[in-house]
């Protein structure tokens, strides 16, 4: 069953906040001093902009706010991003003030072999006050489970490492997962809570935030590639884990190219694909 247009826009007034910038090239153990006003936001820096406000006391039990928009229930206690669309159409001035929609685009419904599933897509649009259009969409696929269904799954078998041309790692540890979800005030106890992550979910561990995967590649593809994205389409396949490698690895040329994410088993975790300028 798929609902449309299941609430209103949620529009509301967003600063650019070069302090906020700052904090957001301090998580990347950037220089903050090139972030200053009037400069132009890197792009997929914008994630603290899409920050909810939605009240402790509305919280869905796995504390997860919604971004933008209350995240709906459904009876379905459990959350995972299941990937994101965003298209580049302008800058965002450092500094700036910015109109924020928000606004639920649909809610799918179904039952699948697990169980009642749903899957939830939250649009937003960033434009500067004074412009018709704006300068950032973006489109979060979110999907809700029967938490009763969920079981941790079993250690992979180690695949073959990537043989990209382009390969980075990293192993992301709690602080910067703490500083990530602090900066999008987002509250999900899968990736502040082990206890909860563990006792609760059946995880191995804490969750890498889906969103924090797309910033360290926009950031590789901005930093490490040299390039100008226009748009990115990400998929999430399986989730990150606290303090466990990932890499980096990349396909591509011209204006089109193919990343992914590997898990320390150099399984596929992430795939993006970018259009370049």
């Amino acid at each position: 069953m798929e609902i449309s247009d299941i609430e209103h826009p949620v529009i509301k007034q967003e600063i650019c906040s070069p302090t906020q910038v700052c904090r957001v090239a301090s998580m990347l153990d950037l220089d903050a001093q090139p972030y200053v006003e009037g400069r132009h936001l890197p792009k997929g820096w914008h994630f603290f902009l899409l920050a909810g406000e939605t009240r402790k006391s509305a919280l869905r039990p796995d504390g997860f706010p919604g971004l933008g928009v209350p995240m709906p229930e459904l009876g379905l206690p459990r959350l995972l991003l299941g990937g994101r669309s965003v298209s580049y159409q302008g800058d965002i001035v450092i500094g700036s003030v910015l109109e924020k929609t928000s606004f639920i685009k649909n809610i799918m419904e179904k039952t699948s072999q697990s169980g009642r599933m749903a899957i939830v897509n939250i649009q937003h649009e960033l434009r500067a006050v004074d412009a018709l259009n704006p300068a950032i969409v973006e489109t979060q696929t979110y999907i809700l489970l029967d938490g009763k269904n969920f079981s941790a799954k079993n250690e992979k078998t180690p695949a073959e490492p990537s043989s990209a041309k382009y390969q980075k790692q990293f192993v992301p540890d709690e602080t910067l997962l703490f500083q990530y979800s602090a900066l999008g005030f987002n509250s999900h106890k899968i990736h502040l809570d082990r206890g909860y992550a563990q006792n609760v979910e059946g995880l191995p561990d804490l969750v890498v935030n889906g969103g924090l995967a797309t910033l360290l590649l926009t950031e590789y593809i901005r930093t490490e590639l040299k390039l100008e994205l226009t748009e990115i389409k990400v998929k999430h396949l399986t989730p990150l884990f606290c303090n466990r490698r990932m890499t980096i690895a990349t396909e591509g040329g011209d204006t089109m190219w193919q990343l992914k994410i590997l898990d320390d088993n150099n399984s596929v975790a992430v795939e993006m694909e970018a259009k370049i300028d």
